[in-house]
């Protein structure tokens, strides 16, 4: 028992419960002789002897004894023990010890509460990784969830309980489909997912979804979705590939003249450390509100930008030892960038720039995978581990949720859909919602 549990009133023994620990049974029968020579608690000793007038608490037997007084050599016959019981009994109520009843607290709960978030449990497997969540910008009680294992889930009450949502074109196909992505402009919605060939953009409209087909030619994997206006989308896939449409995903237009390989090729020689390495594929890719992209190679040794009108990827050298986890846009328009082993960078100003400063964290070691801004100033950072850290300073200062401690699980990514809406992503079906 933790010293968090023994302090806790619900982990003690009830007064039947006590004697039964020490071998008492309640009709006061076999009453044994408790001696103490040394004024140290004995394990399946009592305190001391019940006294009507100055009543003792019962304690756990495995209370820590420096934490006890030293009690007298005490013996007990059927008499005293019956005479003690009965007074005991008729005590005031006291912890959770009625004069009706002799009943424990209430147990608590298996799951522990967090601070500003609740969990929510869902219809799905165990092993179910969560990818991404979308609300219905003219609706937000109205939202979708996706994961592996072709897992899609909807909710119509804000993300409180959520129901499985199947999509018959996708099932009728024979691929293990993996959702990877989605968004919404007002009430039309768009997910992709993988394998490429097997097409799967999903526009959702109203109650309906129609599967769009994508030539398998397409440079890698899809891996985003941004929903831009009324039958328009804009997709990245995993090799730097940008694409855009306007009618309903029929025709797609590249908004970008090559692959970041081919980028790289031409570039090797500008200096871009670990650009020779670079196998072809991002780890991370995140937008910014106003359509600007931070992409991180696959193995986390430099990261590339674009922005609208730029013809090619921009690579960039990581200004820190470690390699680079993941990146992503600040509300006030400037990068926050987390390194393997928990470390947590922002850039200086706003804008792009590669002048990183270091921030303290509480990581405990374990890495952290993504940061989400509920406001200019609050935001959240979950990782490995149940690992969830708060700042309400804009990042200068952060606090670990330690409730947190207790959710078995990885924690992916941090969404917030507005000030008041926001969810905690992670393995296992683990979806945590916040509470404000």
């Amino acid at each position: 028992m933790s010293g968090r549990d023994r302090a806790d009133p619900a982990h003690w023994p009830t007064l039947v419960e006590s004697l039964r620990l020490y071998g008492i049974s309640k009709k006061g029968q076999n009453a044994m002789e408790m001696r103490d020579s040394k004024g140290v608690f004995q394990q399946n000793t009592m305190a001391s002897s019940l006294k009507p007038t100055t009543p003792r608490l019962l304690l756990p037997h495995n209370f820590p004894p420096s934490r006890l007084a030293p009690c007298r050599t005490a013996s007990i016959n059927r008499r005293q023990l019956i005479a003690d019981t009965a007074a005991a009994i008729a005590l005031p109520p006291l912890l959770g010890v009625t004069t009706t009843t002799l009943s424990p607290l209430p147990a608590k709960a298996d799951e522990v509460s967090l601070s500003e978030w609740e969990r929510v449990f869902l219809p799905i497997d165990p092993g179910v990784v969560l990818l991404d969540i979308a609300f219905v910008p003219d609706d937000p009680s109205h939202g979708f969830l996706l994961g592996t294992r072709q897992t899609i889930l909807e909710t119509k009450d804000g993300g409180s309980t959520w129901a499985p949502r199947s999509i018959a074109s996708a099932e009728e196909e024979d691929f293990n489909y993996r959702f990877n992505s989605i968004g919404f402009k007002g009430k039309e919605g768009w997910i992709i997912g993988k394998p490429k060939q097997s097409c799967c953009i999903l526009p959702i409209f109203g109650e309906n979804a129609a599967r769009i087909p994508l030539s398998s030619q397409l440079p890698g994997d899809m891996v985003y979705i941004k929903a831009t206006g009324e039958n328009s989308a804009e997709m990245v896939t995993d090799e730097g590939a940008i694409y855009v449409t306007s009618n309903k995903g029929y025709n797609w237009k590249a908004a970008i003249q090559e692959t970041v390989s081919a980028t790289l090729n031409r570039t090797v020689s500008s200096g871009i450390s670990g650009a020779s390495y670079y196998t072809g594929t991002f780890s991370t890719v995140n937008r910014s509100p106003d359509g600007r992209y931070v992409a991180v190679s696959s193995r986390g040794n430099f990261y590339l930008t674009w922005e609208p009108g730029q013809a090619y990827w921009q690579p960039h050298n990581r200004a820190v030892a470690r390699r680079i986890q993941s990146m992503g846009w600040r509300s006030d328009g400037g990068l926050w960038l987390l390194v393997r082993g928990g470390g947590l960078y922002l850039s200086k100003g706003t804008g792009l720039t590669e002048d990183f400063e270091e921030v303290s964290v509480q990581s405990r070691g374990f890495g952290i995978l993504d940061v989400g801004y509920r406001s200019q100033d609050e935001a959240w950072a979950a990782g490995g581990s149940g690992i969830l850290l708060k700042t309400t300073n804009g990042g200068k200062t952060w606090i670990r949720d330690k409730a947190a401690d207790n959710i078995a699980a990885n924690l992916y990514s941090v969404k917030f859909i507005n000030d008041n809406q926001g969810f905690v992503l992670g393995n296992d079906g683990v979806l945590l919602k916040y509470l404000g």
